[in-house]
């Protein structure tokens, strides 16, 4: 009998640690071993290179999978290069000590191929499902073949077997089902199958199982059981052919065979990376939201590889939360596999690899733009909101990222236009960017304060989204340009002498009465004076500070915590060309009573073209009447 050999001590704690699941999902040992197989004739490929005894027959190279129930046992087997006793002791004896990652630092990268990650942790994982895991091993150029046997954390043994086949294979004798959990899966060919589709579907050697089939006998033409060796990894992954040899609907298939969306994508960026850092991406910008997008079960990320083995189901730290919308995979050769995977985010190729990935949706979203507007505004409608929260998130870091993909709805166009596109199409003397906000294009089109700057001739640009004004205060400026809205105190609008000169007579004259309305309307407002851009209504609202009238009602609406109330410095600005004017002034003379009536009214009329609310419906209804008598 085999002498049983005590695992070191921080190697037993280890696998202790495995033992009890270090990983979330215990699907992921079949991963594990795969990769190990993987790597095992990725060896032998490697000698070939170099040994001209040896000749590299890829056909020759496999993975096999086979489970039966009875027994509880599921075997993985390889053609690849085996272990000699030495290798069993210091891979499987020392937990880390990875047999892959000393052979891939001994050798350099030839011809694509690459190690898949360390074995030895990797390995282990085998113990989340199985009581005892046996290795039968002959390694390549031996004579004798081993067998290693281990029940976990008590030890190993090794002694040696007759075995005929170079290669390695591992057999798990699977636990029994507890309350917690169902073993009995990992028994079934269909649930392996799909393991192994999920997380090893582009390993590149053929992984083969028995699958029963229902056949026809020749005499009776029933059908009858059969097995046939099949094999249940496509080999091959798309984001590893050529570009040229894809077609869209090659693109496409893809989105809905990874279940991204089921939606068609509205664009997808195929990229491939090889220089210091090498990965290969395919990327896919839905063309309608999720259901779920703006809910708490919603999770972005990317799909992660490593040379083919996944590693991650979403990678959250792949995406910015402003291009969360973006699905996809990212392969990469350069990241390891090892204890850590599931802690990738700490890794700095992987956030290089980010940020690539970051800047490449960026330009492509920018061409997209002015290639395919009718598109870009599908993707707009759906998305663009994403984009403002983006630009107003984390103190404004991304407004160089996201300024360029931000549209509104051009008072001039009748339409979408970019912020590039207001600023080229600017006359010389407009100093800043207009815009104006509101709950649709036709109320914003109705409101009071846009009537100067548009008989300017000057573009405005209509904030319908809640989100905009916000993101915009963010942004600050675009290229050197100012955003100023409609309703601000000062619209930078130079006037001149003549109007400056009328000006100044006018607010001289009607002082008095202008301090007499701001009595009538206590701490409501905090000036009333004459409007410069008003041409047809008698009265608005405008606002002066950081919050405007927009940003006020926005807030309001979100239920602010006791205690906390967010105003606008709102000014009353009076039409002093209007008739209602007159019968203003004329109250001011003979009937203060009246101008009290007249004020309120006024105001309470700004109020309603802004949106906000009468502050007393009951006394507004009143004075209504008051002034039908």
């Amino acid at each position: 009998m085999a002498m049983k050999t005590e695992f070191k001590a921080e190697s037993k704690r280890l696998l202790e640690l495995m033992i009890n699941s270090i990983y979330t999902q215990k699907e992921i040992f079949l991963r594990e071993l795969i990769s190990n197989a993987s790597d095992a004739i990725d060896k032998i490929y490697y000698k070939a290179l170099t040994d001209d005894s040896l000749t590299f027959e890829k056909d020759n190279y496999y993975i096999k999978v086979s489970a039966d129930k009875e027994s509880r046992t599921l075997r993985v087997a390889d053609t690849g290069i085996g272990m000699t006793k030495e290798e069993l002791e210091n891979n499987l004896g020392v937990i880390a000590k990875s047999g892959s990652f000393a052979f891939k630092n001994e050798n350099e990268l030839k011809d694509g191929h690459d190690i898949i990650g360390q074995f030895g942790v990797g390995f282990y994982s085998a113990f989340m499902v199985a009581d005892t895991v046996t290795v039968l091993t002959k390694a390549l150029g031996s004579d004798t073949a081993y067998k290693w046997e281990s029940e976990g954390a008590d030890g190993y043994t090794i002694e040696t077997v007759e075995k005929d086949e170079v290669g390695t294979e591992i057999i798990l004798k699977i636990k029994e089902n507890t309350e917690d959990e169902n073993y009995d899966e990992f028994l079934e060919d269909y649930r392996l199958r799909s393991i192994i589709k999920k997380y090893s579907d582009f390993i590149r050697y053929p992984i083969k199982m028995d699958v029963k089939v229902n056949a026809a006998s020749e005499d009776d033409k029933e059908a009858v059981d059969a097995t046939e060796v099949q094999t249940v990894n496509s080999m091959v992954p798309i984001w590893r052919k050529n570009k040229s040899e894809l077609t869209d609907e090659d693109y496409e298939n893809f989105y809905q065979e990874k279940h991204y969306g089921f939606d068609k994508p509205l664009k997808y960026i195929h990229i491939k990376v090889d220089g210091t850092l090498r990965y290969n991406a395919i990327l896919y910008i839905p063309e309608n939201m999720p259901f779920d997008y703006y809910s708490k079960e919603y999770e972005k990320g990317l799909e992660l590889y490593s040379n083919g083995v996944l590693i991650m189901n979403k990678c959250a730290d792949l995406l910015p939360d402003y291009f969360s919308f973006v699905k996809g995979m990212v392969d990469s050769e350069d990241l390891s596999l090892n204890i850590s995977r599931e802690m990738l985010q700490h890794d700095r190729q992987l956030k290089q690899i980010a940020k690539n990935i970051k800047n490449k949706i960026k330009s492509e979203l920018v061409k997209l733009m002015k290639d395919d507007r009718e598109k870009y505004q599908k993707f707009y409608e759906s998305f663009g909101r994403t984009l403002k929260f983006g630009i107003q998130s984390d103190f404004g870091m991304n407004k160089e990222d996201l300024q360029d993909l931000l549209m509104f709805y051009s008072s001039k166009e009748k339409k979408l236009v970019s912020l590039d596109e207001y600023v080229a199409g600017m006359p010389e003397e407009q100093k800043y960017i207009y815009y104006a906000t509101g709950e649709s294009y036709k109320r914003i089109a109705k409101l009071p304060q846009t009537e100067l700057v548009a008989d300017k001739g000057y573009e405005i640009l209509f904030f319908t989204e809640d989100i905009d004004e916000f993101a915009i205060k963010t942004l600050m400026k675009y290229k050197d340009k100012e955003f100023k809205s409609v309703s601000s105190g000062d619209l930078g609008i130079e006037e001149d002498a003549d109007e400056k000169a009328k000006s100044e007579e006018e607010r001289s004259e009607n002082k008095e009465l202008f301090a007499a309305m701001k009595e009538v309307l206590g701490g409501k407002v905090t000036d009333v004076r004459v409007s410069k851009r008003l041409k047809s209504h008698p009265v608005c609202l405008t606002a002066e500070g950081e919050v405007s009238i927009e940003m006020e009602k926005i807030l309001q609406a979100q239920g602010l915590p006791e205690g906390q109330n967010v105003k606008a410095d709102k000014v009353l600005e009076v039409n002093v060309n209007h008739d209602v004017f007159e019968s203003l002034k004329a109250a001011f003379e003979k009937d203060k009573e009246k101008l009290s009536l007249y004020t309120n009214l006024l105001y309470n009329q700004a109020l309603l073209i802004e949106g906000l609310p009468v502050s007393d419906p009951v006394e507004f209804t009143n004075d209504i009447c008051k002034i039908m008598k």
